[in-house]
C-alpha cells in the first residue's frame, strides 16, 4: 500500500488491534450484565433453607475483574505501539528524496541507471560483474575492481530497458581459483514510505526495505 508521506497511516495496524480490544471490552460488559441478571434471578428463587454458596459468585466476580484489567492493560500497550509507529513514520519522512545504500544484491533501474556498491574481503586476481533481470536473463557481464574494499558500480542499461529491479552477481577469485568473499549493496533514492503489515518500510527505487537496513545516506543536493 503506497502512502502519502505527509498523511501516512502508520497506526493503521495498531488502530485495528485497538478496535479488537474495544470489542472485547464491550463483549465482557455484556457478559457481566448477563451474569448479574442470572445471579439476581438465582437469589430471588433460591431455597431459603439451602442458600447459595457466596464464594462461587465471588470467584466469578473476581474473574471478571481480572479479565477487565487484562483488557485495559492491552489497550494501554496498543496505545504505546501506536505512538511508536507514528514516531517511526515521522522519522522515516526524513529519508525522502535522499540517496541511501541498503544491503541487497538487487537495485532499481531509474533513468537508464542502476547503482550498486560491492566489497571484497581480500584482493582478487579476477572479478566478474553480472547483471540479470527478474527472469534470470544476463544483460551485462564485465570485469570489476580486484582490490580489497568497497567499490562503486553503475550499470548504464541499453536504450529502452524498462525500469524495474535488476540483480548483480559478483564473482571474485584468486589466481589459484579460490573464491574471494564479497558483499553487495544497492544504491537508490527513497521515493516513498509504505506501511506493510504494520511495519514502516522505505521504497528505494522500487525496492521495499526497513529503515534498519540502511547502511549509508547521502542527502539530496539543495536546489
Amino acid at each position: 500500500m503506497n502512502t502519502n508521506p505527509a498523511t501516512a497511516p502508520a497506526a493503521a495496524a495498531p488502530a485495528a488491534a485497538a478496535s479488537q480490544a474495544s470489542k472485547s471490552k464491550t463483549k465482557l460488559a455484556g457478559n457481566f450484565d448477563q451474569f448479574l441478571t442470572l445471579l439476581t434471578t438465582q437469589l430471588q428463587f433460591q431455597d431459603p433453607l439451602k442458600p447459595m454458596d457466596s464464594s462461587k459468585f465471588t470467584d466469578q466476580l473476581v474473574s471478571f475483574s481480572q479479565v477487565e484489567q487484562s483488557i485495559n492493560t492491552n489497550k494501554n500497550l496498543e496505545s504505546l505501539i501506536s505512538q511508536s509507529k507514528n514516531a517511526e513514520m515521522a522519522s522515516a519522512v526524513g529519508y525522502l528524496g535522499n540517496e541511501v545504500t541498503i544491503q541487497t544484491d538487487r537495485a532499481g533501474l531509474r533513468k537508464g541507471q542502476a547503482k550498486w556498491e560491492y566489497g571484497l574481503k581480500t584482493n582478487a586476481d579476477e572479478t566478474t560483474l553480472t547483471v540479470s533481470d527478474s527472469r534470470g536473463k544476463t544483460l551485462y557481464e564485465g570485469l570489476g575492481d580486484n582490490k580489497a574494499g568497497l567499490h562503486d558500480f553503475t550499470w548504464n542499461a541499453p536504450a529502452n530497458t524498462p525500469d524495474g529491479i535488476y540483480k548483480l552477481v559478483v564473482t571474485a577469485k584468486t589466481a589459484s581459483g579460490s573464491e574471494v568473499q564479497s558483499a553487495i549493496y544497492s544504491k537508490g533514492k527513497v521515493e516513498s514510505i509504505e506501511a506493510l503489515n504494520g511495519e514502516v518500510n522505505l521504497s528505494v527505487n522500487g525496492i521495499l526495505t526497513a529503515a534498519s537496513n540502511i547502511q549509508a545516506i547521502k542527502p539530496s543536493s539543495p536546489l
